[in-house]
Parts: structure tokens; sequence; C-alpha cells
């Protein structure tokens, strides 16, 4: 399994220059709220997915008073060779992206190589906010997996922006909105298929991680609603035609995806405690990891950001006992409670490395 032995990461949000070596199996950073916990492993994040795991634009992300940043790794591959990698994002939004001193021909063939899940307070949005945030995570899962379904939803997205752009034009041509909807077709099947497919695996694996983790007897549940359920997309914008011709936008397909999380039959968002939630949400990103290791063969890096923040000691101890107990890769853990942090880890391994944050620098502890 990919493992990131050392980064480099260079004027990223609080980060100034930091250069840091990691253990191959558990990696605690504590420190302070604000101090660049979540940055590190948002940079961690961003080396194998090309992105942040929080939906702002990259401009966002270079440190106050800078043009870009660059983030390098060396990590140990699968098949025990190192390799390097470094992403670089400049003040126009270019952004280069580097193996071993060669430059990939397409950013997307870098997704999947370096397989990452991610748990973090920001999941919350998942059950609090709208559809958008929950496509955001079924993309981040499937495209790791499968570079069929990432092909499928860029073309997907190139083609309903021109078909929006038709829209809002005025009056149309029929014939072209017809060879839109026949070419968003062909997109959408396998992104409806894939996504589908990943509802059927998530659903019981979550409920299994939810039992371990809460202890609790209430049930929890994850379903899939699409416009594709109803038939193929291009009847179903053949349908919607003169509806969209009023509004200037594509009103169905699969950009209207959603994904409802419930717990004893009711939308988790109203009936769930934050306890709750909580724990549903470690329980989506552990199956999220489950699914991930099935199809790879071997463990993804897991980022477990503030992950023990609004569970009790109880749910804590559960979580812990998983971790310990499950054939984990690597994993990088952050926590404000320094004592708590290492009673937990040490615990578990020997073989862990710790660092304190302060104003996005990060000391190793021996």
């Amino acid at each position: 399994m990919p493992t990131l032995r050392k980064i480099m990461v260079r004027d990223y949000r609080n980060i100034a220059f930091e250069e840091l070596s990691f253990s191959p199996n558990v990696n605690c950073i504590s420190g302070n709220n604000g101090e660049g916990k979540t940055n590190l492993m948002d940079a961690i994040y961003y080396l194998s997915m090309t992105k942040s795991a929080f939906p702002a634009p990259d401009r966002y992300n270079f440190r106050y008073g800078t043009a870009g940043f660059a983030i390098g790794g060396t990590c140990r591959m699968e098949n025990g060779l190192d390799s390097r990698f470094s992403v670089q994002v400049g003040s126009g939004g270019e952004k280069k992206l580097v193996r071993d001193d060669k430059p990939y021909g397409r950013i997307s063939e870098h997704i999947g190589v370096l397989p990452v899940v991610m748990v973090s307070p920001s999941d919350i949005s998942l059950v609090s906010d709208s559809g958008e945030e929950r496509r955001r995570f079924a993309n981040a899962v499937l495209s790791q997996m499968d570079r069929e379904y990432l092909a499928a939803v860029q073309a997907y997205n190139r083609l309903l922006l021109e078909r929006n752009r038709l829209l809002k034009d005025g009056n149309p041509d029929e014939d072209l909105l017809a060879v839109f909807d026949a070419r968003m077709e062909r997109a959408a099947a396998p992104v409806f298929e894939a996504r589908t497919r990943m509802t059927e695996h998530l659903r019981p694996v979550v409920a299994q991680y939810y039992r371990l983790i809460s202890g609790g007897s209430e049930s929890v549940s994850v379903e899939y609603r699409s416009d594709l359920q109803k038939g193929p997309l291009s009847a179903i914008l053949a349908e919607s035609r003169e509806r969209d011709r009023v509004l200037r936008y594509t009103s169905a397909g699969v950009q209207r995806d959603d994904f409802l999380f419930g717990m004893d039959g009711h939308p988790i968002r109203r009936c769930g405690s934050q306890g709750q939630q909580k724990s549903f949400l470690v329980a989506l990103k552990f199956a999220q990891y489950e699914i991930m290791k099935a199809r790879y063969g071997f463990a993804p890096t897991l980022l477990l950001d503030d992950v023990f923040d609004k569970l009790d000691l109880q749910r804590i101890a559960n979580l812990i006992e998983l971790v310990a107990g499950k054939d984990f890769g690597q994993i990088f853990i952050t926590d404000t409670d320094r004592a708590r942090l290492s009673g937990i880890v040490d615990a578990i391994t020997e073989d862990r490395a710790y660092f304190t944050a302060a104003g996005g620098h990060f000391t190793p502890v021996v």
C-alpha cells in the first residue's frame, strides 16, 4: 500500500514552509484550534486528490500575501519502491502535477494513485447541507476507484454546461437540443450505475459500523435518489424540455442526484443528536474505507481530523477499538488534547510519531 514517508508544504494556508517525515503506521498531530492541524491534513489530501477536501477555489489555499503554493511528497509504493509527487498551483490557477520528475499528461491520471479517506468536522455538511455536498462525496469515492466514472462525470458536466448555455440564449434549436440529450444520456448512464452500486455496497457496511461505534439500538440507512430511476435520460429531458426553455437551464439529470441518510425511518438531520450524527458520518467514511480497501487490495491512507469531537467516551473507545482491531494502513490523527491522543494511540501501537502544531509550524515530539 502507498505510505507517505515525507511531505514538503510551502505557502499552503497558514503553513509557510514545512518538511516532515512520518511513521508508516500512526501519526498524531496535537495543538490548539487554528494552529494548522487541519491545514496539514488537507495538504496530505490535496497531494492525493489534487484538490482540497473543502469546497473552495484554490486561491483561498494561498498563504496570506503569496501567489501560489506547492506540496510535495515521497511515498513508498506497493511495489516497495519510492516515488516522488509534487503539485504546484500558481496565481492564475494553473496547476502542475509531477511524478518522479515527469509531468502527468492529464491531472485525472493521478486520481486513485494515492487513495485517501478523510474524516473531519466539516463532514457535517453531508447531513445538513444540499445534495451537492453528497454528490461531492460520491465523486470523491468513485473517482478514486473507477477511471471510467471520472471520465463520464467530466464529460457529463461539460455537456450540461453547453446545454445550459444553449437554453440561456433563448429559443434554442430543437434538433441541437436532441443531440445534447442523446450525448448526455451516454455520459449519465455509467454515473447512475456506479452510484447505484456504491449505495448498495455502502448500506450494510455503514449500518454495521454505526452499531459498532454507537452501541445503540437505532438503525441507520443510506438511499440513492436519481431522476434516472424513472427511465433513460433522453426521454426525461425530452419530457422536461418546455420547462427547461422557461427556466433556461436543465432541470433533470444526474446533477440533481441525492443520497438520503436516515435513522429509524426518519432523516438523520432532523432526528439525530450531534453524537448520533457524528457517529453516522464516521461510519459512512469507514464504510468508504472498507469499500476502497476491498477494491484496491490494500488500505488507503486514513485522515482522522478532530474525529473525537462530539463523541462521548464510550463512542471514542468503540472507535479506537475498531482502528486497533482492523487491518488499517497509514493513519493521521489530530486532536486538541495531547494527553488524550497519546493515551489512545499508545494503547494501539508503539510505531507512531507525534507532532505539535503552533502557528503553522510542526515540531516532532520524541
